[in-house]
């Protein structure tokens, strides 16, 4: 019996490497492309909602090109063209939902995505777009201080720094310099910075336009980390990245693709009002 007195709708909660996301089944088409930045807005601010890094509405693809297809949006309602752990969460979903087999596309904002689900092992591989715009070695002047810079698009832009200590960075204010820097405007850029630990063994903490703030994974930037530290000889075609929430991500660079790997996780799935929400 549902505590609430109208309509409901289901949805699920879940992770990539502690990058968390509210996931909608929206093959019914129920919810308008219009609406969906607004639903973003209402239902990811944390203590006050459901709380997550984005929201996912996931529907069957009907051009022919991918099994699925998605509208992502960041927290604060703006649409992003890709989301490496979000990409995951959303194979595992469809692939459980019975909407895609175990190896599947899905199409995103920046192209079919392809897919597939290691069951056994809890684990997911995406096939990110090939890295665009690579540009190594470039001041960026922060403040009272110029960093040396790099930048990658893997799907969304990234722009990374490489320092000998990364877990002592004031990554929300030095990352919300980079973000806002005006070469990278007007869309913005993800700010990511990395520590080479090991051969091949990489500490990343990310910046995340659209959610203003740290966040404890990203894999399009541990994507176009691992792009950058091989393409500077820092690493070589295949490395592990730890996240700040702990996690290790598997990047592996062939030529302009990279392939994504790691654990995606259902949290619970659930109910909530709309109505009651403003929605």
């Amino acid at each position: 019996m549902s505590i609430f007195s109208g309509p409901t709708q289901p949805f699920y909660k879940m992770q990539g490497s502690g990058n968390d996301f509210i996931v909608i089944d929206n093959r019914a088409r129920s919810i308008s492309p219009d609406a969906m930045p607004g639903w973003a807005r209402a239902l990811c601010p944390h203590a006050f909602s459901i709380g997550a890094d984005g929201i996912i509405f996931l529907e069957a693809d009907d051009s022919g090109r991918a099994a699925t297809r998605w509208h992502f949006f960041n927290a604060d309602g703006s649409r992003a063209e890709m989301c490496g752990n979000g990409s995951r969460c959303a194979t595992l979903l469809a692939y459980r939902l019975g909407m895609a087999p175990a190896e599947h596309f899905m199409l995103t904002d920046a192209g079919p995505v392809h897919a597939k689900v290691f069951a056994e092992a809890g684990e997911v591989e995406v096939q990110l777009t090939p890295a665009r715009d690579l540009t190594l070695n470039f001041p960026l002047q922060l403040g009272d201080e110029t960093r040396t810079a790099h930048f990658a698009n893997t799907g969304v832009p990234h722009t990374v720094i490489v320092t000998d200590d990364v877990k002592a960075l004031d990554v929300r204010g030095l990352g919300a310099k980079v973000r806002y820097h005006e070469r990278f405007a007007p869309a913005g850029t993800n700010a990511n910075f990395i520590q080479v630990v090991g051969p091949g063994e990489l500490l990343l903490r990310t910046y995340e336009r659209g959610v203003e703030n740290e966040t404890y994974a990203c894999g399009t930037g541990a994507a176009a980390s691992v792009a950058v530290a091989h393409a500077l000889g820092l690493c070589g075609a295949t490395a592990r990245v730890t996240t700040s929430g702990g996690e290790v991500l598997g990047i592996t660079v062939n030529g302009s693709d990279i392939f994504l790997r790691g654990k995606a996780t259902v949290v619970y799935q659930g109910e909530f009002s709309p109505a009651a929400m403003g929605l």
